[in-house]
C-alpha cells in the first residue's frame, strides 16, 4: 500500500510532467489546450485539471518557474565585480537554454495572458534595469532610451533568436550575447569579445 510521502512525490513527478509536456508544446503551438497538454503527458484531462485549474493557472506556473530560474541567475551574475557589458554577456551565456527552454513565454506575454505575464516577470525586468543602468553610468551601454526600456530592447532579442534558433542550427548564445550587446550599444569589436570570452 502506498505511503502519503510516496503518493505526493507521485503527484509532484505528475505535476513536473504536465508542466515540462506543457512548456514543449505550448513552445511549438502556443494555442494548444488542456487536452492537447493531457494526452501528451500521458494523463486525463481531469488530472491536468486537478493540478491546474485552468489554462491560466499553468501558464502562471510555468511563468513563476521560468522567473525563479532566470532570476537566480541574473542575481549571481550582477553580484559579481564585473563590467557591466560583461556582466550582460556572462547573463545571457548562463541564460540560453533557459531562454530557449521559456522563449514560449514571449509569445504568451503578448496574448490574453500577458498582463498576468507581465506582473510575474516584474522583479526580473527590475533586476535587468538596474543591471543596464548600472551600464549606462559606466558609459558602457547606450542612453537614448530609458534603462527599463533599453533592457527589455535586448532582452527581448534574446528570445526571437531562441525561438528563431528552432529552424536554424546556427544561431545560439553567441549571436544572442553579440546581438543583444549591439542593441545595448556596445561597439561591435567588444561584444564578439565579450561573446568569445563565454564558454
Amino acid at each position: 500500500m502506498p505511503t502519503e510521502s510516496s503518493r505526493a512525490r507521485s503527484m509532484n513527478e505528475t505535476r513536473d510532467r504536465i508542466l515540462d509536456v506543457a512548456l514543449d508544446l505550448l513552445g511549438e503551438n502556443p494555442d494548444a489546450g488542456m487536452g492537447d497538454i493531457a494526452a501528451a503527458a500521458g494523463v486525463v484531462r481531469r488530472t491536468v485539471y486537478g493540478h491546474f485549474p485552468s489554462r491560466l493557472d499553468l501558464v502562471r506556473t510555468l511563468t513563476e518557474r521560468a522567473v525563479t530560474e532566470m532570476t537566480a541567475v541574473l542575481t549571481e551574475v550582477n553580484a559579481s565585480d564585473a563590467e557591466a557589458d560583461a556582466a550582460w554577456a556572462a547573463f545571457i551565456a548562463r541564460l540560453w537554454p533557459v531562454a530557449h527552454r521559456y522563449r514560449v513565454l514571449l509569445a504568451l506575454r503578448r496574448g490574453e495572458y500577458g498582463e498576468a505575464i507581465h506582473g510575474l516577470l516584474g522583479p526580473l525586468d527590475e533586476l535587468l534595469a538596474d543591471l543596464v543602468k548600472r551600464g549606462q553610468d559606466s558609459a558602457a551601454f547606450a542612453q537614448h532610451l530609458p534603462a527599463s526600456l533599453l533592457s527589455q530592447v535586448a532582452y527581448g532579442v534574446v528570445f526571437t533568436i531562441a525561438d528563431s534558433a528552432l529552424s536554424n542550427g546556427t544561431l545560439g548564445a553567441r549571436a544572442a550575447t553579440i546581438t543583444s550587446l549591439l542593441m545595448l550599444g556596445v561597439p561591435e569589436a567588444r561584444a564578439v569579445t565579450l561573446a568569445g570570452d563565454q564558454p
